[in-house]
């Protein structure tokens, strides 16, 4: 026959480690966004400070390399849903940020890691040069279709 103590700590043995499942799988889903969030002057403070690594895209609609990145950062952010989280920013209706950030040029995109801007890569790229950028933040990410924008 099993004492009280015994028993007692099996039982908290088995909440810990119930409570321990449930909190990290709130987690993974609370960072598992498989679409770019939309960043604007209001959320971005809270937002970079929630992600721990944040891939921000500084866009407008009327550029046309911007629209040749988008495709690019949507698919990114579907495949590496859960290691990193992508956010696109409107420099034209979000000018706060944009000139926080002094972005003169776009598209710009900036990778943060716990609340720091750590890289920053101007210009229309493929996806084999923005994986080439984040990969080193991330580890082990590697493209086979490096010429295309939609691959």
């Amino acid at each position: 026959m099993q004492n009280w103590d015994d028993e007692f700590n099996d039982i908290i043995q088995r909440k810990m480690k119930l409570y321990t499942e449930k909190r990290n799988n709130s987690a993974d889903k609370e960072f598992h966004h498989s679409i770019p969030i939309i960043l604007t002057d209001v959320n971005f403070t809270e937002s970079v400070k929630k992600y721990p690594l944040l891939i921000v895209d500084f866009w407008a609609s009327w550029c046309g390399p911007c629209r040749m990145v988008s495709p690019v950062i949507d698919q990114l952010a579907s495949e590496l849903a859960g290691k990193a989280v992508f956010g696109k920013l409107n420099v034209d209706e979000n000018p706060s940020v944009s000139n926080a950030f002094g972005i003169q040029s776009i598209p710009t995109i900036i990778i943060f890691r716990n609340d720091q801007a750590i890289e920053r890569i101007m210009g229309a790229m493929t996806k084999s040069h923005l994986i080439s950028k984040i990969s080193p933040h991330i580890g082990g990410l590697t493209d086979d279709n490096s010429n295309s924008f939609y691959q």
